[in-house]
């Protein structure tokens, strides 16, 4: 995994705000006046959304990280890869740039007496029940997508957004060239899952900019009473990511105590072979030795015998 350098904290900051505005304005834009030219399904939302994360990501990837999502950034946080005081003020950036962002948008909306802004917003906004995009469909057949499959669908949804993140994440926040891509094709899967039911929430951010700027447009459902889904579910997705990724690698990190005993046992071995050697040493000088005395004495007794014979010879001769 290539890492980069990290950037000044002020630096970082402005750039998960100016990513929130453009991601969150990229979602907005396609999801109001764009839903009327391309249609807003369920292959065109996963697409746009997925896209647009993608080229976002890789802008400011090598800037903050591109987090540009509160519960990636209560992940990273959790899991010691972003400091707790750069996480808040990510998350803060985050919020204001994408009310900025809806509130941008709401008031470029071209309306009419004919074409009210709620008209528009209905598609961007998240929701359930009567707030769901798909509510004027299901309420033909007498049904609703209730609190509990909203929430369902978008913990599952998030926990595909955080867990992709927090794999191409390295321990330093920073994360590696193929984050934008992986970011893309989990945004796109998420939104696959949740935007029949909720309209796609998945960031909390993106929920709130969109959720206070459409308050007192005269939607069926205000989206602020249903907002507190759409950061529950996400930051319970982040921590669910987060507690799986300690288990892991407590599991996974050798205990310093088994180490400890492996090395006193380790010692002991070798001290143990060394006394060994030692005694084996000690006994072969003993025999050499042995032995070397043993060789002196023969030559000492040759010796004698020698001039014994040679004292008997002169004895014969004379």
């Amino acid at each position: 995994m290539e890492k980069t350098k990290q950037q000044p904290l002020a630096l970082r900051v402005c750039a998960e705000l100016a990513g929130s505005l453009l991601l969150c304005f990229a979602i907005y834009a396609f999801s109001t006046w764009g839903s009327a030219v391309y249609g807003v399904n369920v292959v065109f939302a996963p697409l746009a959304t997925g896209l647009s994360y993608a080229v976002i990501s890789a802008l400011f990837a090598r800037v903050s990280g591109a987090q540009l999502n509160p519960a990636v950034t209560v992940a990273a946080v959790l899991t010691a890869k972003t400091k707790l005081a750069d996480g808040i003020l990510y998350v803060i950036a985050q919020v204001i740039g994408a009310i900025a962002a809806a509130f941008a948008v709401v008031k470029l909306l071209p309306t009419s007496e004919q074409v009210a802004a709620k008209v528009w917003l209905s598609p961007a906004v998240n929701g359930f029940e009567q707030g769901s995009v798909s509510y004027s469909l299901l309420t033909q057949y007498g049904i609703t997508f209730s609190v509990t499959l909203a929430i369902v669908v978008e913990v599952i949804g998030s926990l595909v957004v955080v867990a992709a993140a927090m794999s191409s994440m390295s321990a330093d926040g920073t994360n590696s060239d193929r984050y934008a891509l992986t970011m893309g094709g989990a945004y796109g899967i998420a939104v696959a899952i949740s935007y029949p039911v909720t309209g796609a929430g998945l960031n909390p951010a993106r929920s709130t900019g969109i959720a206070l700027a459409a308050i007192n447009e005269g939607l069926t459902q205000n989206p602020v009473q249903q907002l507190w889904v759409f950061w529950i579910a996400p930051v319970l997705a982040a921590a669910i990511v987060a507690l799986v990724m300690i288990v892991v690698q407590m599991a996974t990190t050798p205990k310093p105590k088994a180490y400890d005993s492996v090395a006193d046992e380790a010692d002991g071995q070798v001290t143990a072979d060394v006394q060994e050697d030692v005694a084996d040493q000690t006994v072969q000088d003993s025999v050499q030795e042995g032995a070397g005395e043993r060789a002196e004495e023969a030559e000492v007794r040759d010796q004698q015998a020698d001039s014994q014979r040679d004292a008997d010879e002169g004895i014969e001769r004379h």
